[in-house]
């Protein structure tokens, strides 16, 4: 990695090590600590998905046109602001519009720094930069909320006004490593941008109807939507509800189960990059369909076996495993496609496009699984996540039509070929006797 790649990559971890103080106690915090009940801690929560919903449709313009530099630093700022907001405030608008700025400073953050990571890399190092950037968000927020977990003490408030504190330090940390990188492609994203687009409304809409007439682009964005809401929009939710409802786990393995996820993502990455690197996107992300519809059938057979407990909870820590193997595999893959589709003036606004499908899908996604958990058919919604996770294979294999062989594989499989090479002629051939 060159000096500004690597910069960025150590920003972005010691943000999701921030991260990782909060993320587990938000609900906690705001519904016990602070006494606002559920109801509002589910606000809280909805919130940060609704802001970034509301931010994500203008990022990806700002970061075409600005350069994703600025962009990245006024996410961060936006975001710290939100941490500490969260920290002190004691109401329920003070929490929730805290929610809001966080939400919203992080879905700033996110495309711009899959932007900055996208120019200072190439197609031959970029999956490999996709896949790091993962290694670290996982491995940041592994280690954030095991110490947050150590500090926190639900008796003393001001315990968790430390964690806020510290996850808004980090972000203020990232602002700074961002701000100091020098990014090779951001002056000639300005330059794209403006001299393609102007100032005025008519740029930003001609660039979505751009997007939209990309049919590898919406093929990928409809992948996208599928795929987070059948494995992210789930963990918190769903699967977690039926492991608990149906499979009868304790709090305590359902830990040991994210972790077990966590660890897979962590150990694994860089051994699945070496397997999946050199072949078909396409193919590599209908196998991560496989893999996912073998875990919740994993899950589903895990709420039938009544007699062995043993059994169940190794077929559950087993479905969050596999759930790991799938990101591990889409890590270097479905992020710099979507940067090898977008035209050189329009990356940032091909990267918050798929931001905004994601944060749609994990918006509906524990929505959904709510309603069916709140039904009990838990075997309508094992069937309904098998039948996406099957869908993500098929729809990855139809994309691959609208590829150019580039795109699907741009590093193609080093083939050596033998080949006779004739000598030259020693100097006493040469010279005629």
């Amino acid at each position: 990695m060159g000096a500004a790649l690597r910069r960025i990559q150590l920003g972005n971890a010691l943000s999701a090590f921030g991260n990782g103080f909060t993320v587990p106690f938000t609900f906690v915090y705001v519904s016990q600590v602070r006494g606002l009940g559920a109801g509002v801690a589910g606000a809280v929560l909805a919130m940060f998905a609704v802001a970034a919903l509301f931010v994500l449709p203008f990022t990806g313009r700002a970061i075409d046109r600005r350069g994703p530099v600025p962009v990245a630093v006024a996410g961060t700022v936006l975001a710290a602001s939100g941490s500490l907001g969260l920290g002190l405030s004691g109401s329920e608008v003070g929490v929730i519009a805290a929610a809001g700025a966080l939400g919203a400073g992080i879905a700033v953050v996110q495309p711009a720094l899959a932007t900055m990571i996208v120019w200072c890399s190439t197609t031959a190092t970029r999956s490999r930069a996709f896949a790091m950037q993962f290694f670290l968000n996982n491995l940041g927020l592994g280690v954030g909320g095991l110490i947050g977990g150590l500090i926190v003490d639900t008796s003393h408030p001001s315990s968790f006004i430390r964690l806020f504190a510290i996850e808004a330090a980090m972000f203020l940390v990232l602002g700074a490593v961002v701000a100091t990188a020098r990014v090779p492609g951001a002056p000639r994203v300005v330059a794209a941008g403006r001299s393609s687009a102007g100032d005025g409304s008519e740029g930003a809409e001609s660039g979505w109807r751009t997007l939209l007439r990309d049919r590898a682009m919406v093929r990928v964005c409809v992948l996208g939507f599928v795929m987070f809401f059948a494995c992210y929009g789930q963990f918190e939710s769903g699967l977690s509800a039926f492991a608990v409802e149906v499979t009868h786990i304790s709090p305590a393995t359902l830990g040991a189960a994210l972790a077990a996820n966590t660890a897979v993502v962590v150990l694994a990455q860089f051994v699945v990059l070496r397997l999946v690197e050199r072949r078909r996107r396409s193919r590599v992300i209908a196998g991560v369909g496989l893999v996912w519809a073998v875990a919740w059938v994993a899950a589903g057979v895990s709420g039938l076996m009544h007699g062995s407990h043993t059994l169940a909870v190794a077929a559950i820590i087993s479905t969050y495993a596999l759930f790991g193997l799938g990101e591990a595999m889409l890590a270097p893959t479905v992020n710099p496609l979507v940067a090898d589709l977008a035209p050189e003036r329009m990356v940032g606004q091909y990267n918050s496009a798929f931001a905004l499908v994601k944060q749609l899908a994990l918006a509906l996604g524990p929505a959904v699984a709510g309603v069916i958990a709140a039904a009990g058919a838990y075997d309508a919604y094992i069937v309904m996540l098998v039948v996406c996770s099957l869908a993500i294979s098929v729809t990855a294999l139809r994309m691959a039509r609208h590829l150019a062989p580039a795109q699907d594989r741009p590093l193609p499989v080093a083939h050596v070929v033998a080949r006779s090479v004739r000598p030259e002629p020693l100097e006493a051939e040469r010279v005629p006797c």
